[in-house]
């Protein structure tokens, strides 16, 4: 890593005068902006920002306690005596410090950088960019969305001599902004998405939003764009950019360096775009069919065309490309409602994703929205609420609680069930909450109007114990794995035993609107209940029985048939069910290949095939099997014998049936051990989940999954003192223990008493001393600061599941399924 500052360059850089005590000429690696993100204080600087909601001079004090003692400020403290071996640098203005410094910092790296603004778009175009290319390139790009005046130089900072790309977003609400972002981004190719409404009230004309977004690529060398959007190409023909740099163009209606002659949607799935480059007729097929995702999938084509990217290699990876997940939380609500949180921005174009979203949470029928004034839209609210009443009613929303005065101004515009605050305190203070019954509820908000607020009032009251699921990293395991697959290759997710204890309906929607292809269950009852929850995808039943059959045909599920037995059973269960549309029962037929738990043998393939075959009312879906010892490489000569096994005895059975039959052996292991027996599809079961089945995937996946709780109280406990029940733990010496509300109830199990198991309080690990209880359990704390409702991690990304396994003796699959369902799950999506 680039020793990057002194506090004497520094000051210099930000043109500030250097206030200390005890100067130091420290060396800086790391720059802060939020006191609550602080990770380590060597080597650090805080940059006290101040905002109209905010000010970072408040937090000096704080972090000086936690070890920072070096501070950009605009303000001097008043008790600077106090801050010993302290450098404080004082400027006119932070944010001008924050910028003049990653800008100068950009200097220190020649690799190419593509800039990116538009109003829509930039994110998608980053974010695809970077999975098309990061093959080939060590990328850095923007985190997230930050593309605004801080988000950009916090972005450039995280440069590294490593790095053999970048790709950075900017997105600007008023005039004078985007010479900053210029000037730290520094690009060498500029790509201008699109124009649109967003921040229009800061412009007089959307020619200059336009002329002040192409300041951003005055100095690049090449600028990406489409003329179809004739306010960009007046103002570049106007301004005479194009003197100074090149350009490379894709249009549908002008002549351009990559003409678009066609887009085809394909089954509502996919979309075929064709064009001519050079001479040449090429295309390319992207997964998805709306508007947007073509535009933003034709600006990626056209930035690899221009770097010279086979369009071969483009296609193939056109065809793999993956959404990117969207920004929202998502709980489990009172009265058995479900809460979406997406206070992320307030425009109608993120209004229109979030209600998508919503309507994917098909477990309620009934849907409501809370929502607050939208700001910054550059319309008149008469326009803007008109526009947004006439959304909600084509979209199905049953009710709106609006939150604001503009809002409520115009409340006669919403023709569906109605209720208008002025403010949140009011909402909070007025509304009766026992209104809310078996309802989605959606809560979008700017983020001055607090909905955090609502937020917690409406979630689930249970105790603070919870398990989080990071939507984000499950999306990310899901894409990490297509990457191995051939682009025609299946994947079916395991979402059996609570999607191992994640949850039901929220993983299997939003795998859904990731388009898995397949879903597994372990038991009817679970597949009816995605059924109920609106879950369209297939979805095969791996434990079919007696009872569960009629379930299984009205719900149109997918049984697994291992024996004839079960196949009996089926059977018989057609002849006494009207099947709907008279369609035949699809089937998952499971062979034997070694592993000698369920499945049909070899003996048993000739009347097989004459049972299925003759049944006009079966159709055999796939074939498949399941692999004993995949992870394992001592034992890789059976694995090979269980897929040859396979092999022929699915080729057997797929010679006598008249239609394509899907075949699948590989599990979460096998998908990275033997590519080569990938099939048709593939299984994903617990590394979906972030729990690595095989040592090398063990880095690129990431953790799902956190149990975490709370300190109840804490104790001092004399020598000689017992913990617990049955006096199990008898303290050595004086200690001091906290206690923490979960026990065995929610799936921390006894053995784990008595020092066996570990957890974390405030990043150190302890151990649980007595038994585990019921509801609760004691750590031992000697030593450490700790405080009466301080977080407790008992597995998450800094302490693995796979160690809580290993002091048990077990597996982590039998950890993270035997949490109770009693424990709330919490999800988010960054």
């Amino acid at each position: 890593m680039i020793n990057k500052y002194t506090i004497s360059e520094i000051t210099n850089i930000v043109k500030g005068e250097l206030i200390s005590k005890n100067h130091h000429d420290t060396s800086i690696k790391d720059i802060l902006i939020d006191s609550r993100r602080l990770i380590r204080h060597e080597n650090c600087i805080f940059f006290a920002l101040h905002s109209k909601r905010n000010d970072g001079h408040k937090y000096i004090d704080e972090l000086y306690k936690k070890g920072i003692r070096n501070f950009i400020i605009k303000t001097i403290p008043s008790n600077t005596n106090e801050y010993q071996n302290t450098n404080f640098i004082l400027v006119k203005d932070t944010l001008v410090a924050l910028q003049l410094l990653s800008a100068d910092y950009r200097k220190k790296f020649n690799i190419p950088i593509i800039g990116i603004t538009g109003s829509n778009g930039k994110t998608i175009v980053k974010e695809w960019l970077y999975q098309l290319m990061s093959f080939d390139k060590k990328i850095i790009r923007s985190p997230k969305s930050y593309n605004s005046q801080i988000g950009v130089p916090l972005s450039v900072w995280q440069l590294k001599p490593e790095y053999e790309f970048g790709i950075f977003e900017a997105g600007i609400s008023e005039t004078n902004e985007m010479e900053k972002l210029q000037s730290i981004i520094q690009p060498t190719i500029g790509i201008f998405t699109n124009i649109g409404e967003a921040h229009n009230e800061n412009f007089v004309h959307i020619n200059q939003k336009v002329g002040e977004k192409l300041k951003l690529f005055t100095k690049v060398d090449t600028l990406i764009y489409c003329p179809d959007f004739s306010e960009i190409q007046q103002i570049i023909i106007r301004s005479e950019l194009l003197k100074s740099i090149k350009s490379f163009t894709w249009s549908k209606k002008h002549k351009a360096d990559l003409q678009i002659i066609s887009t085809q949607k394909n089954n509502n799935k996919t979309t075929t775009i064709k064009g001519i480059f050079k001479g040449n007729e090429l295309h390319i097929k992207i997964p998805f069919i709306d508007k947007a995702s073509i535009e933003n999938a034709i600006h990626c084509w056209a930035t690899m065309l221009f770097l010279e990217y086979n369009n071969d290699l483009i296609a193939l990876r056109m065809q793999q490309l993956n959404p990117v997940a969207m920004r929202l939380e998502l709980k489990e609500g009172i009265n058995h409602c479900s809460v979406i949180n997406d206070s992320y921005n307030s425009d109608i174009n993120s209004l229109n994703i979030a209600i998508d979203f919503l309507n994917q949470q098909n477990q309620h029928k009934d849907k409501t929205i809370i929502l607050s004034d939208i700001l910054q839209s550059g319309k008149n609210n008469n326009e803007l609420y008109g526009e947004i009443a006439n959304i909600l009613s084509s979209k199905g929303i049953k009710r709106i609680i609006g939150i604001g005065n503009a809002i409520s101004n115009q409340a006669d515009k919403f023709k569906i069930d109605k209720y208008f605050f002025p403010s949140t305190d009011d909402f909070l203070k007025k509304f009766s909450f026992t209104s809310f019954q078996n309802e989605s509820i959606l809560l979008k908000g700017a983020r001055v109007f607090e909905f955090e607020q609502i937020s917690k009032a409406l979630q689930q009251k249970t105790h603070e114990t919870v398990l989080e699921i990071n939507l984000n990293a499950l999306i990310h395991n899901l894409n990490y794995y297509r990457t191995k697959l051939k682009p025609t290759t299946k994947i079916m997710a395991m979402v059996k035993a609570f999607s191992y204890g994640s949850g039901s309906f929220e993983i299997a929607n939003i795998l859904q609107f990731h388009h898995i292809d397949y879903l597994t269950v372990a038991y009817a009852d679970e597949g009816v209940e995605l059924r109920k929850a609106g879950v369209s995808v297939p979805i095969m039943v791996m434990n079919p029985d007696k009872q569960s059959f009629d379930a299984i045909i009205k719900h149109n599920l997918e049984p697994e048939i291992y024996s004839f037995r079960i196949l009996n059973l089926l059977e018989k269960e057609i002849k006494k069910n009207i099947i709907p549309n008279n369609k035949p029962v699809k089937i998952h037929i499971k062979l034997d290949t070694g592993m000698h738990r369920l499945g049909f043998e070899k003996d048993n393939l000739k009347e097989l095939i004459t049972r299925v075959t003759n049944n006009k009312h079966i159709f055999v879906e796939s074939l498949f099997s399941h692999l004993a010892a995949s992870e394992d490489p001592a034992e890789d000569d059976f694995t090979k014998q269980q897929i040859e096994c396979f092999t022929k005895m699915s080729n057997q059975i797929k010679s006598q049936i008249n239609h394509p039959v899907l075949l699948h052996i590989l599990n979460s292991a096998g998908i990275s051990r033997f590519p080569e027996a990938q099939f048709d599809m593939v299984r994903l079961g617990i590394s979906l989940y972030g729990i690595n089945a095989n040592k090398s995937d063990h880095k690129s996946l990431q953790n799902v999954s956190t149990l975490k709780s709370t300190v109840s109280q804490i104790k001092n406990i004399p020598a000689n003192d017992t913990i617990g029940y049955n006096r199990s733990w008898k303290a050595q010496n004086d200690m001091t223990i906290a206690i923490i509300p979960i026990g065995y109830a929610d799936g921390l199990s006894r053995k784990l008493g008595n020092g066996k198991g570990n957890l974390l309080v405030n990043g150190k690990l302890v151990h649980i001393v007595g038994n585990v209880c019921m509801d609760m359990c004691m750590t031992d704390i000697t030593g450490i600061k700790v405080k009466e409702g301080d977080e407790v991690i008992f597995f998450g990304k800094d302490y693995p599941i796979t160690k809580v396994a290993d002091a048990l003796e077990t597996i982590p699959y039998e950890v993270l399924t035997s949490i109770s369902r009693r424990v709330k799950r919490v999800y988010y999506q960054e």
